[in-house]
């Protein structure tokens, strides 16, 4: 607070204060840099003894709200250091909404301009208009916070914890305060209200906001709210007869687990129970999968978002139809509304850099000598903003603390490659962008 309001102090005018498409692109990137690295300072002065890339990497991953943690021996850190990573994550999540709502759409990011309103049509409405916005979805997001955390605390959670635990879960971030996360506090309650925190952390805050205003309708009217709970519904459903059958848990047990491991795979919070890399191949490769797909639009969650695979769904069936039926005229739709040919051309170029973007990072992991399964899940989690990976050095019961320096510089890149939405921070790497 003081580093910025000092910048604000210092840089005020009387002026109203203009954007170009530029500069807003340069904005959303350098933010997002500048928080990572000064909340890397912490981490770095403390007692737990980190190097300057194990410091970045804790920040970075708590900003973009990825879970991912090079600290061993959370039972014992500082609290100070443990709120300190819940409030990073707790802000990131905030920022991301508000970031998925103002200026994604604005800068025509991978389809977001599909969620374009009147409010932010030009770039010189921007910052005055996503104030109003920030200040109503931060009240929202802060009481469901507190909610989560009471919740917690009456579940038996000690008040830290289930406030830090509460802060983890609405952000969809996954900071624990113990090394075996959720499941060192062996409490079925607890993990199922961790399990609806991390849904409702999934959903677009925008209909909270809504509802409170009165409007209960517009979140069950919108299809991709209903994707992804069907989405939810499948994955679980898979997980919990396949390790019914397989794994020896009880159905009860079976059920409980793989609904937490499970969503919180998909929604990239990254709390474990289990170490879910024990179950098989099936579910592994189903919670490998999982990790890019993500949550809603205009929520706290990662990876590629439900949107986009409707999108991509809806313009496969419609170029399929072409091909059966050459003279025909199809639209594809999106919520009942006929997506425009620029928005469809922006979702299958996201995906192509998404596939592109994971397959270079796994390589360059694979090249600095990690093996297959860290280098592949490694990608995987950074870029979709998961947290824990596969195998036995980054899985459920591991962490990234044993990866060269040079690898973890590498997945703070990736983490904030994925929460920007890769064209925010690739655009900057063209000349053109650059030149006058």
């Amino acid at each position: 607070m003081f580093v910025g309001v000092s910048l604000m102090l210092t840089t005020r005018t009387g002026m109203h204060t203009h954007l170009n498409l530029r500069q807003a692109f340069l904005l959303t990137t350098m933010s997002w840099v500048a928080v990572a690295a000064v909340g890397a300072l912490p981490f770095a002065f403390s007692k737990l003894d980190l190097s300057v890339a194990d410091a970045f990497f804790e920040s970075m991953s708590g900003i973009t709200t990825t879970g991912s943690t090079v600290i061993v021996g959370l039972d014992s850190a500082p609290p100070g250091i443990l709120l300190w990573r819940a409030l990073l994550q707790w802000l990131g999540g905030v920022g991301i909404i508000v970031m998925a709502l103002a200026m994604l759409p604005m800068l025509s990011v991978g389809g977001m301009q599909l969620f374009q309103t009147e409010a932010f049509d030009a770039p010189d409405k921007v910052l005055p208009r996503a104030a109003q916005l920030a200040g109503g979805i931060f009240v929202i997001y802060l009481l469901l916070t507190g909610i989560c955390a009471f919740g917690l605390w009456l579940a038996g959670l000690p008040g830290f914890d289930a406030i830090t635990h509460a802060m983890g879960t609405i952000a969809t971030g996954g900071y624990s305060t113990k090394d075996a996360s959720v499941g060192h506090f062996r409490n079925e309650t607890a993990e199922w209200i961790i399990v609806a925190g991390m849904i409702i952390g999934s959903l677009p805050f925008v209909y909270y906001l809504r509802a409170v205003r009165g409007d209960l309708i517009s979140m069950r009217r919108d299809s991709q709210v209903r994707w992804f709970l069907a989405i939810v519904l499948l994955a679980v459903s898979s997980v919990t007869i396949w390790i019914w059958l397989k794994g020896g848990f009880s159905f009860l047990d079976a059920i409980r687990y793989a609904s937490f491991n499970v969503i919180s795979v998909l929604t990239g919070t990254g709390y474990t129970t289990v170490d879910f890399g024990l179950w098989g191949g099936f579910p592994v490769m189903l919670l490998l999968c999982l990790m890019f797909v993500g949550g809603c639009a205009g929520s706290t969650t990662c990876g590629i978002k439900i949107f986009r695979f409707q999108v991509l769904y809806a313009t496969t069936s419609a170029q399929v139809r072409r091909l059966l039926l050459p003279h025909g005229v199809f639209i594809p739709y999106y919520n009942k509304k006929a997506i425009p040919e620029n928005v469809s051309d922006a979702v299958m170029g996201f995906f192509f850099l998404y596939i592109v973007c994971f397959g270079a990072l796994a390589a360059a992991l694979a090249a600095l000598g990690l093996d297959f399964i860290t280098a592949i899940s490694g990608a995987a989690t950074a870029i979709s903003n998961v947290g824990p990976g596969l195998g036995d050095v980054i899985g459920p019961s591991g962490n990234f603390s044993s990866l060269p320096e040079s690898a973890k510089w590498l997945l703070s890149f990736g983490m904030l490659l994925g929460r920007l939405e890769l064209f925010t921070v690739l655009v900057m790497f063209s000349p053109t962008f650059w030149t006058r």
